[in-house]
């Protein structure tokens, strides 16, 4: 019962998390600008998780202060 009450909190912490940031909740991750934006920065950190966009989100994230100035300012507009 228990470790079903903490999986419905963490389900319901990543839906929340994902409305905060509606461009990147969509099918794709973000629009074609934020994309261009980070696509080198996806490419050279995230290579392995291309094709998957929450990985390649959290890849980012992981990376942020090496992100180009361009891909920062995405997560940041984003309140990331």
């Amino acid at each position: 019962m228990a470790r079903k009450i903490i999986l419905a909190t963490i389900t319901l912490a990543a839906l929340t998390h994902l409305s905060a940031a509606p461009a990147f909740a969509q099918g794709h991750m973000g629009t074609p600008q934020e994309q261009k934006a980070c696509s080198r920065d996806a490419s050279r950190f995230c290579r392995k998780d291309l094709g998957n966009d929450m990985a390649v989100q959290g890849c980012l994230q992981a990376n942020r202060a090496k992100l180009s100035r361009s891909c920062s300012k995405v997560f940041q507009s984003h309140g990331m």
